[in-house]
């Protein structure tokens, strides 16, 4: 298994070399990452300081990776922060504004790059986040006797790193293991993985740096106007048609941000043409827009959402209808009530804040209809559904000290 993994890798480095450029700007920007990395590698500053790499996949599993960042930069300023993506929706974002020393792509991980990478960063230690694990990078480590620790992780039984031996193998050479839930856990151990830690989910730290660091948006004080904001995030067109349909035909006197996943031109059109109600785009605000008059307005950009969610009196998160909802930690943070799609089992802080009560999923239109009705009727009820929000996400604090204390035994 682990030689076709690598000829599988072999084949894919020089299929991307070949047509990369053919494929969609993902992909191209993901070929031409990959061509720029030894060379960037090479450029980097403060890399002859000992070194501390941090791999993510995107942008989520950085936003979890982040506190971790500032926390070693804070705390060992003598270390140099690597940071490496493996996904261009992630990179390309972030690359013009790390905290890191050096920002790169992961190579693709066969065998030659892995044993190029390391011996050329020579890392004191490594970090991966959450899921995104390479085998040969965790070898040549290995090989290396680097320490390597997992934050932010999740495991079920039928993750591949514990269905195939030789991955087994590889999660027992970690330095130590920092996993989201008690399921996690005593599935690892089950495996005979001891060197295990329940720390949470880092990521609940970096939404809430973000409460006390909230921006004061002045546009959505204007546009609210004392009246009640439903605030929908990464919303996708099955999202779209339910609330729009909502929006169309209700009478209760509320106002909608609505933040689509795509803010593309012929994606904004599609929304506009099916408002009935008064609407105005984000990009055609300025300050002497008078903002009561609109019921809804179309969050063009991004970048703001999760500032938004501050004013929020209620929270829809999008995708809950495709194969997985969106961020529900940010929203969470603030202490507002969330509605989502019925697909949640992916994400235990859904599952635990559906459990909760604080959570409600639609599976329909009536769904949505009713779930909505009823909390603008009863703002006591919108009141104890945030209260329930607020105390999970305090209970779920802390996760990066409980990280830095046990890496700093290796510093």
């Amino acid at each position: 298994m682990q030689y076709l993994y690598n000829i599988i890798l072999y084949i894919s480095e020089n299929l991307l070399k070949v047509f990369g450029n053919f494929f969609g700007a993902k992909v191209r920007q993901f070929k031409n990452g990959q061509s720029e990395v030894w060379q960037k590698l090479s450029k980097c500053k403060n890399l002859d300081q000992p070194v501390i790499w941090v791999h993510v996949s995107s942008l989520g599993e950085y936003e979890q990776a982040l506190p971790v960042i500032e926390s070693l930069k804070s705390a060992k300023k003598k270390y140099a922060i690597l940071l490496s993506f493996f996904s261009p929706s992630g990179y390309e974002i972030i690359k013009n504004n790390s905290p890191a020393d050096c920002t790169v792509y992961l190579p693709l991980d066969t065998t030659d790059n892995a044993k190029k990478f390391v011996e050329l960063v020579k890392p004191q230690m490594a970090i991966f986040v959450k899921y995104d694990l390479w085998p040969n990078y965790l070898r040549q480590l290995q090989i290396h006797k680097i320490s390597v620790f997992l934050i932010s992780a999740t495991f079920n039984k039928k993750h591949p790193f514990l269905k195939y031996n030789w991955l087994r193998k590889i999660l027992h050479n970690f330095a130590h293991i920092f996993v989201q839930d008690q399921t996690s856990q005593n599935i690892l151990n089950g495996h005979g993985i001891q060197q295990v830690t329940l720390a949470g989910d880092t990521r609940f730290d970096r939404v809430f740096q973000l409460v006390q660091n909230n921006k004061n948006l002045s546009f959505v004080h204007r546009f609210k106007a004392g009246k009640p904001l439903l605030v929908a995030g990464s919303t996708w067109p099955k999202d779209e048609e339910l609330l729009i349909k909502y929006i169309n035909q209700t009478n209760f006197p509320f106002k909608t941000i609505l933040a689509p996943h795509e803010i593309n031109e012929t994606h904004i059109q599609q929304i506009v043409k099916q408002l009935q109600v008064p609407y105005i785009l984000y990009s055609d605000i300025d300050e002497n827009t008078n903002l009561e008059d609109f019921k809804v307005m179309i969050l063009n950009t991004i970048g703001v959402l999760k500032y938004i969610y501050a004013y929020a009196d209620v929270v829809y998160i999008g995708n809950g209808f495709g194969k997985s909802i969106h961020n529900v930690q940010e929203p969470a943070v603030y202490g507002v009530p969330i509605i989502t799609g019925p697909h949640i089992h992916q994400f235990e802080e859904a599952k635990a804040l559906k459990k909760l009560g604080a959570l409600m999923t639609i599976e329909s239109g009536q769904d949505l209809s009713q779930t909505l009705d009823s909390l603008w009727q009863n703002p006591q009820l919108r009141q104890e559904k945030a209260q329930l929000t607020k105390n999970y996400v305090s209970s779920n604090l802390g996760a990066t000290q409980k990280i830095i204390n046990h890496l700093k035994k290796y510093l």
